[in-house]
């Protein structure tokens, strides 16, 4: 990711390499194009500023991509562990260096320097017990009976809405874009708009009530994802035992809503 009106000055040994390198603006939007199995170089040579807020956006939005950031020499003075990167290089790197890093960050797997503490409580919440039920908080979604509850009180809910709601708590952190949505709920085939996404999800957040509503997240100009109660990552925490609810969830049928 870079502003640079010639990217291939950037990180010059790079193209000498046999990777392949896509180009993408530093901004949130970009974000959502970058395909799986990528390592993210972001440009920080000239404006440390805007590439420690898209360090720490990429973050917070739970996504997985190891982040190296391209310095000049004097960025080695501000940067460090909380920014969220997997490693650094200076633009001036040989051939043999950047793939080394390239390497060694490939190796270390996904997880940003710092970072795989919280990525862990997140994964926790977001895990389908053996019965099929996924907890969050007070809220069960039982992926085998099509139901979800909340304090044990069941949520009346369209096919559709659970569908989205399953599909978002099991992926706690992580934005998803309206598109990303569309398809994985709705599918290939359907060809509505992605206004009927905002449809669903203000449903939704309606339907959790105005105490949980927030649990459906919105990320400005990306999209949604589900943040997870903060007392789940007290929980998931070692030597504490998973939460239980005093009630067991009743259950509901989930409406034929073909949307």
């Amino acid at each position: 990711m870079t502003f640079a009106a010639d990217p291939a000055t950037v990180l010059p040994s790079l193209a000498l390499l046999s990777h392949r390198v896509r180009v993408l603006p530093m901004d949130a939007a970009s974000l959502v194009k970058m395909p799986e199995n990528t390592i993210l170089f972001i440009d920080a040579r000239d404006d440390l500023a805007s590439a420690k807020t898209l360090c720490r956006l990429i973050h917070a939005s739970g996504l997985s991509t190891p982040i190296v950031l391209i310095l000049t020499e004097g960025g080695f003075t501000v940067v460090n562990s909380t920014w969220g990167i997997a490693d650094v290089v200076v633009s001036t790197a040989s051939p043999a260096e950047v793939e080394g890093r390239l390497r060694l960050v490939s190796e270390r797997g996904n997880s940003p320097l710092g970072g795989a503490g919280s990525n862990a409580a997140g994964g926790e919440s977001g895990t389908v017990s053996a019965d099929g039920q996924i907890r969050s908080g007070d809220l069960v979604v039982d992926t085998n009976g099509y139901t979800a509850s909340l304090h044990g009180h069941p949520i009346d809910l369209a096919y559709k809405e659970f569908e989205l709601l399953k599909y978002l708590v099991q992926h706690p952190g992580r934005v998803f874009t309206r598109a990303q949505l569309l398809q994985e709920v709705w599918g290939y085939d359907y060809y509505g708009g992605t206004r009927t996404v905002d449809v669903h999800i203000r449903r939704l957040r309606a339907k959790l009530g105005g105490e949980y509503e927030h649990l459906i997240g919105t990320v400005r100009n990306v999209g949604y994802r589900f943040d997870p109660p903060e007392g789940d990552a007290e929980a998931a925490a070692p030597g504490q035992s998973a939460p239980s609810s005093s009630a067991s969830p009743s259950t509901s049928s989930v409406s034929g809503d073909a949307d």
